[in-house]
């Protein structure tokens, strides 16, 4: 068990925690460890301890590290668990990422109106860490938490018009109250064969087995993350109402969900790899191809993110609320 002064994050202290692919400051108000019965809090310098099972922590964070949060001028409607992937440290080098994001979202060509009234202006993710397709196709190769900050990031380039349409998604959904039709056509599976019929024969057998772990593992990454990692809370409703409809239970995620949810996960991409193990050899290899992918969907965006979202019923509006 991680003792307090160990873990990355102390209670009431600040960090910087995603919502989807936005940064925001948050102050960690709750701690969770790993397979524990209780969390831990601070009122007044004084320790207080709760019952887990009172404090209604999502089933796939039970097992790991994780704290409540409160974003910084947000209501507190809007406190929730997240697991580290969800979280930076607050400190210089990612406050200045925050400026640089934040401006990035300013001078966006965003086709949204950017007067909603929020406190807090979105900031989008020009950077992420390298994906790993590894031999177990998929497969998370987790450290202790003591260990998690230890692990070193790649930064790779989002070209700025995909940037855009992250923040394009993110007023849709949170703030127009608008959902991506369902299912999104091309989906992600189709992206990724697009890609790879793309790619061809280049680089020889070699490489194109290097190429098919690749996107196997980025599939693998999206089926598993979706459901609880890269949904806004507007959405997980549908996604509950999804899971029960007979029509998609032998349906992969993969082949429901499109380029906007695809586009989630490359930036949530750094959080996820800095829990598991690499070489250097493999992060070169493994930067490239999410960089060229990435390109990729940027030369095809007109054809691949078709801003398809439909309104909601007051049901689901009142439902949502609740999910």
């Amino acid at each position: 068990m991680v003792k307090e002064e160990e873990q990355p994050y102390q209670l009431n202290g600040r960090c910087l925690a995603y919502h989807g692919p936005l940064l925001y400051e948050a102050k960690i108000l709750k701690s969770h460890q790993a397979g524990s019965k209780d969390v831990f809090s601070k009122e007044k310098k004084e320790d207080r301890v709760e019952k887990a099972s009172e404090c209604e922590i999502p089933k796939e964070l039970e097992n790991e590290l994780s704290y409540y949060i409160h974003y910084k001028g947000w209501k507190s409607s809007w406190d929730e668990w997240v697991g580290l992937r969800r979280l930076r440290p607050f400190n210089i080098e990612n406050l200045k990422l925050q400026k640089e994001l934040k401006n990035a979202a300013l001078n966006s060509t965003s086709t949204v109106s950017a007067s909603s009234g929020r406190k807090n202006d979105p900031t989008k993710n020009s950077s992420i860490a390298s994906t790993r397709a590894g031999k177990r196709r998929g497969e998370l190769d987790l450290d202790k938490e003591e260990d998690y900050l230890r692990r070193p990031e790649i930064n790779i380039l989002i070209p700025d018009p995909l940037k855009s349409l992250l923040v394009d998604d993110w007023e849709i959904v949170t703030k127009e109250h608008q959902l991506v039709e369902l299912p999104a056509k091309p989906s992600v599976n189709d992206l990724l064969k697009l890609y790879r019929t793309s790619i061809g024969k280049k680089g020889g057998i070699t490489e194109g087995e290097i190429l098919d772990e690749f996107l196997a593992g980025l599939k693998v990454y999206f089926n598993r993350s979706l459901g609880n990692l890269l949904l806004y809370r507007f959405e997980r409703q549908q996604f509950l109402n999804l899971t029960k409809d007979p029509e998609f239970n032998d349906r992969e995620l993969s082949s429901i969900y499109g380029a906007e949810h695809l586009m989630r996960l490359m930036v949530t991409l750094p959080a996820l790899i800095a829990q598991t193990t690499m070489d250097q050899q493999s992060v070169a290899t493994l930067k490239d191809h999410v960089e060229d992918f990435l390109k990729f969907l940027d030369k095809n965006k007109k054809e691949f993110f078709l801003k398809r979202y439909e309104n909601v019923s007051p049901h689901y509006e009142a439902e949502a609320k609740n999910a």
